[in-house]
């Protein structure tokens, strides 16, 4: 099965009594002149109880004989109808700490054994809209490991995820092309990609 195939089949208006993961939310504020204003914005109901955040994004690179490479994933995405290229990431479950989410997520999602070496400060995601959140883990995979010879995902039936990797050099002009292509390209590799891009002109 390709990503492809999935088709978007209709929109509407979602009643709040028939959402299971988000909720809408009004929130009423003063600005700093004192003005009271009010926003708009969803939130999600699936975040466990006395956690600081929703997920987690998965930052693995795999040492190949070419060079390092970043492990990516395609994955379609209804809200915008498109393929998307993402990082593998998740939402965490009750009692998990950052670290122990992304190497579950990491094993599930694409079948490589990993150990988490370090996390990030929280991101949120589009905070004028929304307030999810995440940490992004960085896992480290050996590939000389039995089980990292020859991964294999354990995916839910409703997950359709294509992994592959991309060489790190080139990452920037990589997800230029994926673009290109009709790809969308997730907010969390695309930053990272302008953050190494920025490394090698500033010579950091």
């Amino acid at each position: 099965m390709s990503q492809s195939e999935s088709k978007l089949l209709s929109r509407s208006p979602l009643d709040p009594a028939e959402a299971r993961w988000i909720r809408f939310v009004k929130t009423t504020y003063t600005d700093p002149t004192g003005v009271e204003r009010t926003w708009e914005s969803a939130e999600r109901t699936t975040r466990p109880a006395n956690c600081p955040i929703d997920g987690v994004g998965i930052v693995t690179i795999l040492q190949k004989e070419t060079g390092p490479e970043l492990l990516l994933q395609k994955q379609y995405r209804p809200p915008i109808d498109k393929i998307t290229i993402e990082v593998p990431a998740g939402l965490i479950d009750a009692g998990e700490t950052p670290e122990e989410c992304a190497v579950r997520e990491l094993r599930e999602e694409t079948g490589y054994v990993g150990v988490a070496e370090e996390t990030s400060t929280v991101m949120y995601n589009d905070p004028g809209f929304c307030n999810t959140n995440l940490n992004m883990v960085h896992v480290r995979v050996d590939m000389s490991l039995p089980e990292n010879q020859n991964p294999k995902p354990q995916l839910e039936d409703n997950e359709f995820i294509e992994c592959f990797t991309v060489p790190l050099a080139s990452l920037f002009d990589e997800l230029k092309k994926l673009e290109q292509e009709g790809y969308a390209v997730d907010a969390r590799i695309g930053t990272l990609a302008e953050g190494i891009e920025l490394a090698k002109k500033l010579n950091l």
